[in-house]
């Protein structure tokens, strides 16, 4: 969610649902929106080396991950 867009989710229960569905979809709906992503990387200043860092080691791992996968798969 770059720019400074607002990001107000909101969530009205259904006819007589359960509060418990209400909140599940409050939190589906943060979660899909990236709020608390958003928050969570910004709650503390991060140096770009450290960022740069953390996004390679990131790569990487997915990169590791689909090689796994790739030889389970010709075994």
């Amino acid at each position: 969610m770059p720019g400074k867009r607002p990001c107000h989710v909101s969530v009205e229960p259904k006819g007589n649902e359960p509060i418990e569905r209400t909140i599940k979809r409050f939190l589906r709906k943060v979660k899909k929106s990236g709020i608390a992503d958003e928050y969570r990387k910004n709650n503390y200043y991060e140096k770009p080396s450290v960022k740069r860092r953390k996004d390679k080691m990131r790569r990487e791992a997915v990169l590791r991950k689909l090689k796994m996968k790739k030889s389970k798969e010709n075994r």
